[in-house]
């Protein structure tokens, strides 16, 4: 009896191959990877791409300012940004914002017709007002140094040094901790208002583990 011959697997073109891969690999990744976001730092944020230190600069009214005085605070930041070039500014609200939940609402009242639905449209509308003005809607503006020393000493001297150039320039400064950044991300990736209570990992709080399940692994 002949021997059945095996026939040649049909090979894919690369461009395909390579596009399967690129699929698959995309399809397992976390938003943690998509982020960029590794894990906290004694200092900062660990990145994909170097450790990330948040400074807490406090916004300056300048609408009361002379025109000679808001020159010097501008020549102050150029200083700032020639002694740190790389460092990096970032402009956010201090609060989580309404104003999109506030312009459905709007839109909603308008087509409504039940008088009672509208009413409690209404009263939505003037509860987010109020948490809004409770919140106060200032900015708060970050300055971010990105570094890729790996010892904790060499982080810890850049991260004095950062914000002592900072707050040599007349800035009111502070660098942030792990709760201020958890809550600025919160925040940016519009997640929470209470980021700060957040935990570390994703539903360690329900997680709970007796110490004799301890004793006995």
């Amino acid at each position: 009896m002949p021997k059945k011959e095996k026939l040649p697997k049909e090979k894919k073109p690369p461009k395909q191959a390579k596009h399967e891969k690129q699929q698959k690999k995309r399809k397992g990744r976390s938003v943690q990877d998509f982020i960029g976001v590794k894990t906290f730092t004694k200092y900062g944020l660990m990145t994909q791409k170097g450790e990330l230190l948040f400074y807490l600069v406090s916004p300056t009214n300048i609408s009361v300012l002379s025109y000679v005085n808001i020159e010097i605070k501008i020549r102050h930041l150029m200083m700032v940004l020639s002694s740190i070039p790389d460092i990096e500014i970032t402009c956010t609200d201090s609060s989580e914002c309404f104003d999109d939940n506030k312009a459905y609402l709007h839109e909603r009242l308008e087509y409504e017709q039940n008088p009672k639905v509208r009413k409690l449209i209404k009263k939505d509308i003037e509860f987010l007002d109020n948490v809004q003005v409770e919140m106060a809607t200032a900015r708060q503006f970050l300055f971010t140094a990105r570094i890729k020393a790996s010892k904790d000493k060499q982080v810890f001297d850049t991260a004095n040094r950062v914000e002592k150039i900072i707050s040599e320039q007349g800035f009111e400064v502070r660098r942030m901790r792990k709760a201020d950044i958890k809550r600025f991300l919160a925040l940016y990736f519009e997640a929470s208002m209470n980021g700060e209570q957040m935990p570390d990992i994703d539903g360690e709080q329900f997680y709970e583990v007796d110490e004799d399940e301890e004793d006995e692994a």
